[in-house]
């Protein structure tokens, strides 16, 4: 049995949730790692967000030459070749020349306009690539970073700088801490249109950033094994009826069979596009319009196929008070992901709906390539 990863404390959590929001303004920052290890720390910047100010603030920490991380996927495309690795990045060396705003979002991004006469060598990824790339995943940003060993005589000016450090091991950790410090914050009655008797309960992490909500429809606390659905946001579908997906008719479909049931829990996780964050899903999109499918059009662009956590959900069951349910899926993983958490599964209800015309091939690829059980 793999052990579960120990919690930071709030302290090292404030660090992630500062270094998240460093990242996305384009600043360094310092990964350390565990106390005794002998990795040296390395100098992040994240490549999408990277610009000449925070490019020049790299410098002066780094050694050189620097690196860029990337996924396995993306790191074939950039240099037209399979790869080999065996942790989750590929490291490209960059020369000095090759550190500027249109190279590095070029190599990262592959739906803006592809770099010519470029093709980097790739090199050992450093011991902390891991953590790297997944401070990038969770700051929504694309999972293509800057790094370098920060140089021996580099620490006053990190000082100087101002430069905030974080522990690599926090980092992973991180999604974990956030999904089981879930707490309730807020209530209230809101009728819907398919559910006159429903409520919207607002659950926020132990960093008050993002927020989760539970649409509860009549009592399904004194149900035995009431009807509840994990549905994660999709401001496409939901709000504006995309055509290109069915969850605005999972969303209130799901609602309107709660409430011919009698009750039931749809809970509205804040992981949209499956954990990748609204912006690269329309990467994804554009992606897809080149011909991808749904699964290898998150891959192009580094993520995974499915990077939601589920242990979110759990958590909010958990503050419900609703040990036992019927899940309203297709999707097996989330019955086995649930059920990892300790939740209680009594059965599993389908959750189908027709293709429109438009979203036939989506609906394909989740049956074939996600394992859905669509009919």
């Amino acid at each position: 049995m793999t052990a579960e990863p120990s919690l930071p404390t709030p302290h090292h959590l404030r660090a992630v949730h500062r270094a998240l929001a460093e990242l996305r303004r384009g600043t360094p920052v310092l990964l350390t790692p565990t106390h005794g290890s002998a990795h040296p720390p390395l100098v992040v910047l994240a490549a999408e967000t990277a610009g000449a100010h925070g490019l020049a603030e790299f410098c002066r920490l780094g050694a050189t030459p620097g690196m860029l991380l990337l996924a396995p996927m993306r790191a074939a495309a950039v240099l037209h070749r399979p790869v080999e690795q065996a942790g989750a990045a590929v490291a490209l060396r960059l020369s000095a020349d090759l550190l500027s705003e249109t190279v590095l979002r070029g190599l990262a991004d592959p739906t803006v306009d592809q770099l010519v006469g470029i093709t980097p060598e790739t090199g050992p990824a450093p011991a902390l690539s891991d953590a790297a790339l997944a401070l990038a995943k969770l700051a929504q940003l694309l999972p293509a970073v800057l790094a370098a060993p920060v140089r021996a005589e580099a620490t006053q000016t990190a000082e100087a700088l101002d430069v905030l450090a974080v522990v690599a091991a926090d980092i992973l950790a991180y999604p974990h801490a956030m999904a089981l410090g879930l707490r309730r914050v807020a209530e209230a009655e809101v009728p819907l249109e398919d559910a006159a008797q429903a409520r919207i309960v607002a659950f926020r992490a132990p960093d008050a950033g993002i927020e989760h909500l539970a649409i509860v429809v009549g009592q399904p606390e004194q149900s035995a094994a009431p009807l509840v659905r994990l549905h994660s946001e999709c401001f496409t579908g939901d709000l504006l009826g995309s055509l290109r997906c069915d969850c605005g008719a999972q969303l209130r479909g799901a609602i309107a069979r709660m409430a011919a049931d009698g009750c039931g829990v749809l809970l509205y996780l804040a992981q949209e596009g499956r954990g990748i964050g609204l912006m690269n899903k329309l990467r994804a999109y554009t992606m897809q319009d080149r011909g991808l499918d749904t699964l290898d059009a998150n891959r192009a662009l580094g993520w995974g196929a499915d990077e939601r956590n589920f242990l979110l959900a759990a958590t909010m069951l958990r503050e419900l008070g609703i040990p036992r349910i019927r899940l309203l899926t297709n999707n097996p993983d989330k019955i086995a992901a649930l059920t990892a958490c300790g939740v209680d599964i009594a059965g599993r209800e389908p959750h189908e709906f027709a293709p429109n015309g438009v979203n036939d091939h989506y609906l394909a690829t989740k049956a074939k390539r996600f394992g859905h059980l669509l009919g």
